[in-house]
């Protein structure tokens, strides 16, 4: 299973989560490989593919660090190796995407995606890979549908925003937390969970859910970690690491099941108080290895 990864996605001065642990998985692996398991370095997206789903302006913003505000509407500092970081981290989507049509399966190493707005970025998100990833494709002519599942903790509300426009688009978004709620997007669809009781259910009619949409050419999922209890930013109690694990199994035999290929983005998981980076990693390879197991 190919896993796009480059040291260009940890480049920026400013460290933290979205901008570190891709490099703290990648270092597991490379210590504890998971059989099957393959980094690659992918091609960084260009000007064009980003201007795909964001203004010009914010583009700009982006690569110059100005006017500044626009440049940190992220929510981190900018400095000059931001955008080689979100250009090589979100060219990981897309070349996941290219390598699950071959493959079945792909990943990458790739956070901070599915806040980022139009013009602005958002909650730790200054592109939208995921966005940028369906619309490239479908420009192509690679796919004809594309089915995007997010179970980061929090909603997806850039996401929604940005594939508004293309009903080719499917987007099922199943959320703990509501930052970033939306409302009146007709191709997502939104399930929030209350209870962790409800949170595997709900999973399942969600799956349910888009199966009666149509067939799909493509997923993309957004397989954020944050969920877990121990997760200070997002977190529920009574999610915890087998929880992910039966939910990763439940999303993966559903994509199996149907024959769609699958591109799958680490997504949201943040070093807290009560998760250690050890911890983190190992909640991120829970989802690494299940998807490398549905190739088997």
């Amino acid at each position: 299973m190919r896993l796009s990864f480059s040291p260009q996605y940890i480049q920026s001065a400013y460290g933290f989560d979205t901008t570190r642990k891709a490099g703290w998985v990648a270092e597991s692996l490379q210590g504890t490989p998971i059989a099957g398991v393959e980094l690659v370095a992918p091609a960084p997206l260009t000007v064009g593919d980003v201007a795909l789903v964001h203004s010009p302006e914010y583009v700009d913003a982006l690569r110059t660090g100005t006017p500044l505000p626009l440049a940190e509407s992220m929510g981190f500092d900018w400095d000059p190796g931001v955008w080689p970081m979100v250009a090589a981290s979100n060219g990981g989507v897309l070349a996941a995407a290219r390598a699950a049509l071959q493959d079945g399966v792909a990943g990458s190493l790739s956070s901070g995606l599915h806040h980022a707005k139009y013009d602005m970025g958002d909650g730790f998100c200054a592109i939208n890979g995921l966005a940028v990833t369906a619309k490239q494709l479908l420009a192509e002519g690679a796919v004809s549908s594309v089915l995007i599942i997010d179970v980061d903790a929090h909603f997806g509300g850039g996401t929604a925003q940005l594939i508004a426009d293309d009903p080719r688009i499917a987007h099922v978004d199943v959320s703990v937390d509501p930052f970033d709620c939306y409302g009146g997007y007709p191709n997502s669809s939104l399930y929030e969970v209350l209870d962790s009781d409800d949170y595997l259910p709900t999973i399942e009619a969600a799956l349910a859910g888009a199966d009666g949409v149509r067939g799909f050419d493509l997923c993309l999922l957004n397989a954020g970690v944050d969920p877990h209890q121990n997760c200070d930013n997002g977190g529920m109690t009574g999610i915890d690491a087998t929880t992910l694990a039966s939910r990763e199994a439940l999303i993966f035999e559903y994509l199996a099941g149907r024959g769609i290929p699958a591109a799958f983005v680490l997504a949201g998981g943040y070093v807290g108080s009560e998760l250690s980076r050890s911890a983190l990693v190992g909640l991120h390879r829970i989802t690494i290895s299940r998807a490398a197991k549905s190739l088997c």
